[in-house]
């Protein structure tokens, strides 16, 4: 790896934060929370037909959230079916730059092989990041690479050849954290493996391995198992990578990954199938973490030295969701609940705001979008609520691509996308 690739890593990391506002470079978007400030004059209603700019096919379905840079959208799918001409199986994991203007396929790479499904999802399930001038991408297979924006490959590794085999029950889906010039992973796991849990640091211009800990738990079974993505969080004066997990919250210096403080509480009862899947959210140095299926729902300030449970904690409730991650607009937590109902939970005291609001009926596995004023909501049926939440708490649309949908709505712009099973979609006004 040349000097000057990793000085264009480091110096496009610092202009990350200045001009990602405007972009959304990785899973839970700019401000890591799932809303988008500077998107306006958003669609409210659409269909298959109407407000599409366009609809560009994928190969296969994935939960994986698309990135968007500037006039390029990249997203991870894999390939499913066996071709009777050749007898052969196609499993092959792939990422696809597209062209933001119309969806036509700058460049396809295979990033990955062997793809297989658990449930709700398959090796795809982990989205890309990109910073505007390179994308990283990682599977449920371990493989971990980077690309530039013309679709060169820089370099590549895989963590299970790396570190042994994920232990996880239903597949690694966790997103790296890319933040001034660090790629942030971690692998929480138990259910298959006696191994240990683990987080690490990789330098995203050469792909090497900065650090690398241990992050001990004593959860049982399946409870250590957790498919969400690290925190960046300033506490004491510092940031620091919040890992959540495994019955636990823990708080880890960036530059060594020690770590410096735990919270727990988050499986009371000690149950051996608490695994989560909703990542955390934060509002300054406050922690809002939810745990198996909401409960418990626990607020705490981040920061201090080892045990932290008896005097960090702010709130705690059983006010949560299980799959979807919630999102923020830095006084209000909005919940959108695995059945289809919205919560709005005052941030400082985890009080609702308003009755709990009924969405379009179904099962909720993807996390909502907060962008222009408005929570968009996406079923697995592909059914998309749109509430308004600056003039009250009313529903203005529901929208139905009748497609089944896992990965989140993303807004940039004017633009919203949406990746169902089979397209996806570039919404915005005629």
């Amino acid at each position: 790896m040349s000097l000057r690739i990793v000085l264009t890593i480091l110096v496009s990391s610092a202009l990350l934060l200045s001009a990602a506002e405007s972009n959304w470079p990785q899973w839970r978007g700019p401000l890591f929370n799932g809303s988008s400030p500077d998107a306006s004059g958003l669609a409210v209603e659409w269909s298959t037909d109407r407000n599409v700019a366009w609809r560009a096919e994928l190969p296969s379905w994935s939960a994986a959230t698309p990135a968007v840079w500037g006039d390029t959208v990249f997203v991870t799918s894999a390939e499913e079916g066996f071709d009777s001409a050749d007898a052969s199986s196609h499993d092959d994991l792939l990422l696809l730059a597209l062209n933001r203007t119309d969806g036509s396929v700058r460049w396809q790479r295979t990033v990955g092989d062997g793809n297989r499904i658990y449930r709700k999802q398959n090796l795809a399930s982990p989205s890309p990041i990109t910073d505007g001038r390179h994308v990283w991408v990682l599977t449920g297979g371990g493989q971990l690479s980077c690309y530039d924006m013309a679709g060169r490959k820089i370099w590549t590794r895989n963590i299970q050849q790396d570190y042994g085999a994920f232990g996880l029950n239903h597949g690694y889906a966790s997103t790296p954290r890319l933040h001034r010039g660090r790629l942030f992973l971690q692998v929480l796991h138990g259910m298959t493996t006696d191994d240990p849990s683990y987080v690490f640091a990789v330098d995203p211009g050469t792909g090497e391995t900065v650090w690398k800990v241990d992050r001990p738990t004593d959860a049982t079974h399946e409870s250590p198992d957790d498919y969400s993505t690290p925190l960046i969080v300033t506490a004491d004066g510092t940031e620091q990578l919040v890992v959540s997990g495994g019955d636990y919250v823990t708080g880890h210096d960036l530059d060594s990954g020690k770590e410096l403080w735990r919270m727990g509480g988050l499986n009371p009862g000690h149950e051996r199938f608490y695994r989560t899947i909703a990542s955390s959210i934060n509002i300054g140095g406050t922690v809002f973490t939810p745990s198996t299926r909401g409960r418990p729902f626990i607020a705490f300030k981040a920061g201090g030295e080892g045990w932290i449970t008896d005097t960090a904690k702010i709130w705690e409730n059983e006010r949560g969701a299980d799959v979807p991650t919630p999102t923020t607009d830095g006084k209000r937590i909005f919940v959108v609940r695995d059945r289809g109902t919205l919560r709005v939970l005052d941030a400082k005291s985890g009080d609702l705001l308003a009755e709990e609001l009924r969405l379009a009926p179904g099962t909720y596995s993807s996390s909502p979008l907060l962008a222009d004023g408005r929570i968009y909501a996406t079923n697995e049926e592909g059914a998309t609520t749109v509430v308004d939440v600056e003039n009250g708490y009313k529903v203005l649309a529901t929208n139905i691509l009748d497609d089944h949908t896992l990965a989140s709505p993303i807004a940039v712009d004017g633009q919203i996308f949406l990746r169902t099973a089979n397209f996806l979609y570039c919404i915005a006004p005629n």
